[in-house]
């Protein structure tokens, strides 16, 4: 009580002395009475009383004075109390305290304030300090690292993006990366051009980096030139994430049906081995003319060319090539063909693209039957967790009696429930099904979950 009572002293004694000493003008000094006060707080054992002085830091006593006054406190404060007024300081936003803090940063041996030093140079500082926190962020500890990309991430000056391409070049791979993700979380568009070479440079992690900010930082005028990285990215998970890095970016286009056209065009001028490379980047990307030129590789005889035909209309964007893939999952002479288009099948059916989820249920049902084996059955199971209709709790449930699919049925049934409108609206067959997955499911997640689910309970998905 006798703290509160204090605190609660205090915090009137300040807005007393804030009252009367309001400046007429932003840019009039603040009162000295003001200064001395919290001052006077900064070096209190009382963590609350602290925070009241940083607060008046961080949004009264304006002025230049007033912030190398708070700033020369530091040295005579625990380094609990200095890691409360550096990021009051950098609150404040007035770089008249940036000496304090490099200061700080230079004799700093706790991480702690070595770290709140850091993080505050980047609300202070300028493109002066751009190269004092690339050391910190490619050679630091942990702490450092995390804390120095915070603060280029902040950092004011139209020269900063600039200093950090200049540090691309002669860097580690891994550190090379590290700075193309921070040019990535400044959205500095002018390194573009830049990223675009490192694209296609010799280091995998460094051009899947490079892709990743292009995909998010590029226009679609960068689409023709981001093909070279997709090219020059070794075929598999790297060629595979370059190739949606181009489609983001087709995915910017407003008009849906012109969204292949850059595309296309870089591929007319490409050579036809190159073309062909590009086909699944178009498949991607989707759309009319896209089709067209799909539709021709898959007429090919050619059978490389008939190949890349079936991977692009695999990888369609959404099931407005449903009857191509059920006609290829029945009749293309080649097995391995009619399993990539029943597995694509299966992937659009519960898509979200205009169709109603009856329509989505239906395409996802006639894929079930064209499904070959276990795996394509569990994974059509899979899907189905993603159209919310009691339909599909009913398409679902007989697979709980079928050993190779109980486990994807109980996991698809609880999916099922976890919308509880879904659930609710349909009590009584929900519980039935939850029940039949008690009875079924090994899995302890999936039981905590039916068991929340039957008590109306919800459950978090963990992160």
């Amino acid at each position: 009580m006798r703290r509160c009572a204090r605190l609660l002293v205090l915090l009137i004694v300040v807005l007393t002395v804030v009252r009367s000493a309001q400046p007429v003008r932003a840019d009039e000094p603040a009162n000295e009475e003001l200064i001395q006060m919290v001052i006077g707080f900064l070096g209190d054992s009382d963590k609350d009383v602290r925070a009241l002085a940083l607060d008046q830091i961080r949004n009264k006593a304006p002025g230049e004075t007033a912030t190398t006054t708070f700033a020369g406190q530091m040295s005579k404060l625990s380094a609990e109390a200095q890691v409360g007024l550096l990021g009051a300081l950098a609150d404040r936003g007035d770089s008249a305290a940036k000496p304090t803090v490099v200061e700080v940063l230079n004799s700093a041996k706790e991480p702690e304030l070595r770290s709140a030093a850091i993080r505050a140079l980047g609300k202070l500082g300028s493109g002066d300090d751009c190269k004092t926190l690339i050391t910190l962020l490619t050679g630091g500890s942990d702490a450092d690292r995390a804390a120095a990309r915070a603060s280029l991430v902040q950092l004011r000056g139209g020269d900063v993006s600039s200093a950090i391409v200049g540090m691309i070049d002669g860097s580690a791979p891994d550190d090379q990366v590290a700075l193309i993700e921070l040019l990535t979380a400044r959205r500095a568009l002018e390194t573009i051009p830049t990223l675009l070479e490192l694209s296609v440079g010799d280091d995998p992690a460094v051009r899947a980096a490079a892709m990743t900010a292009l995909g998010k930082l590029a226009e679609p005028e960068h689409i023709g030139p981001m093909t070279r990285g997709v090219l020059a990215a070794k075929r598999g998970r790297e060629r595979d994430a370059a190739e949606k890095n181009v489609m983001f970016v087709c995915q910017r286009i407003d008009e849906e049906d012109r969204r292949a056209d850059e595309l296309l065009a870089a591929m007319q001028s490409a050579s036809p081995g190159d073309r062909l490379a590009l086909l699944p980047l178009l498949g991607r990307v989707g759309g009319p003319a896209a089709l067209a030129e799909v539709g021709k590789a898959i007429a090919s005889s050619d059978r490389s060319v008939h190949a890349q035909g079936i991977r692009a209309i695999s990888n369609w964007p959404d099931a407005s090539v449903a009857e191509q893939l059920i006609e290829l999952a029945r009749s293309d002479e080649h097995k391995d063909h009619r399993r990539t288009a029943r597995m694509a099948l299966i992937r659009v059916a519960p898509l979200p693209d205009g169709r109603t989820d009856a329509e989505k249920l239906a395409l996802l049902q006639s894929a079930m039957k064209l499904a070959d084996n276990v795996a394509e059955r569990n994974y059509a199971l899979r899907r189905a967790a993603a159209i919310r209709l009691v339909e599909t709790l009913r398409f679902v449930r007989p697979y709980l009696k079928q050993p190779p699919h109980a486990e994807q049925a109980c996991l698809s049934i609880v999916e099922l429930a976890h919308d509880r409108k879904l659930r609710d609206d349909n009590k009584p067959e929900f519980h039935a099904a939850l029940d039949d997955v008690l009875a079924t499911t090994k899995d302890a997640v999936v039981i905590d979950r039916a068991k929340r689910y039957k008590r109306g309970q919800t459950w978090v998905r963990p992160k």
